[in-house]
């Protein structure tokens, strides 16, 4: 056989026997697979795959590789290397959810694999596909200058007291933040809708298609500041600024509050969320040649040792098994029940609605 046949009948044998039952799950013979087969290649996000790499390795004897790639470049890899034949990346871990699940995974060029034997830790909807990490992007302020969150409804931020004085991430760069609004249209309209009458004292009249559409085009019109996730951070919480900005950034750079360069708080009790959850899935490519090393290194992210480089920043393990990190500065576990859940069986509908809400933005962003 070819080398994608090949890869191509062993994963489909893997992602087959990964459906036994807990009781028949041999974490034993699954590290012995994993050690006959070629070298691992995990793509992911985060820096600190490598590290999760080089310590996966040293504690199963398998060698693996992690690479730091972003969401999109991860699905043109993915779909690139399929085409090619030429499997590089074995696994990808937190890629761009609505591309993987309305692009990639239509194609039959990725799959994911839920450990039987950590399937009961789980929640339902985040094991097909698998989930191994949220990443929470949540509404934040300086505690420098404010003793507490400046603001308590997200309509707040669409009155003339915000307007300049707003940061977040660029959703025609980071596409993930179109489809966190695809995401409140479908899911939590009418959670939009009774915020801004808790707000204004009286209900939404719009022209728009929904509350969430009028939220986005007034926020947008309010002149926010875009750049990347540290020029946020840095607009939110540097420290020594008498005028800062309120934004929406992940709990990674709160690490930088430990260095005092940054001073960041979360906006707890914000309506109707103080943030949301970005899901990130572990997605087996097709035609790799290393199928269980991929799956034991899948699994690997389910438990405390193997997340909690990610943890330390923020990440939240799907596996309930599995405590907020002790180290994490943020302290986004005690919010987590005031966090918009991403809803994967939608995601698809995010992608077909990305270019809808991006051009959306595109016609209001004013600055």
């Amino acid at each position: 056989m070819t080398r994608m046949h090949t890869g191509r009948a062993a994963l489909a044998l893997a992602l087959t026997a990964g459906g036994a039952a807990a009781q028949d799950f041999d974490l034993d013979a699954l590290i012995e697979a994993a050690r006959a087969e070629p070298p691992l290649v995990v793509y992911a996000v985060t820096g600190k795959i490598v590290e999760t790499a080089e310590a996966f390795s040293e504690l199963y004897g398998v060698e693996a590789e992690g690479r730091k790639v972003n969401e999109a470049d991860q699905i043109e890899l993915t779909i690139r290397e399929a085409q090619s034949g030429n499997v590089v990346g074995d696994l990808a871990v937190a890629g761009d959810v609505a591309a993987l699940l309305g692009q990639v995974v239509p194609q039959g060029l990725a799959a994911s694999w839920l450990p039987p034997d950590m399937a009961e830790g789980i929640a339902p909807g985040e094991q097909d596909p698998l989930v191994v990490v949220s990443d929470p992007h949540v509404w934040a302020y300086s505690t420098e200058v404010w003793d507490e969150c400046p603001v308590s409804n997200v309509w707040e931020l669409t009155e003339p007291e915000w307007q300049g004085r707003l940061a977040m991430m660029d959703p025609l760069v980071k596409a993930l933040y179109a489809d966190w609004f695809n995401q409140l249209e479908t899911h939590h309209d009418d959670a939009m809708a009774a915020a801004y009458e808790a707000h204004f004292g009286h209900p939404l009249e719009t022209e728009e298609a929904s509350a969430t559409a009028a939220w986005v085009r007034a926020f947008a019109e309010n002149a926010p500041l875009l750049g990347d996730s540290t020029a946020v951070a840095q607009a939110i919480g540097a420290v020594g600024q008498e005028a800062p900005f309120f934004g929406i950034l992940s709990t990674a750079k709160f690490r930088d509050n430990l260095t005092g360069e940054l001073s960041l708080g979360i906006c707890e009790g914000m309506e109707p969320f103080s943030g949301w959850l970005y899901p990130g899935l572990a997605m087996i490519a097709e035609g790799t040649d290393s199928p269980n090393a991929a799956r034991l290194f899948t699994r690997y992210l389910l438990t405390e040792e193997g997340i909690a480089p990610m943890s330390v920043d923020g990440k939240m393990s799907s596996n309930s098994a599995v405590p907020a990190n002790p180290e994490e500065v943020s302290g986004v576990a005690e919010v987590m029940d005031q966090l918009m859940t991403y809803d994967t069986a939608t995601a698809a509908e995010d992608f077909d609605r990305r270019q809808d809400w991006q051009d959306f933005w595109r016609i209001h962003y004013a600055r």
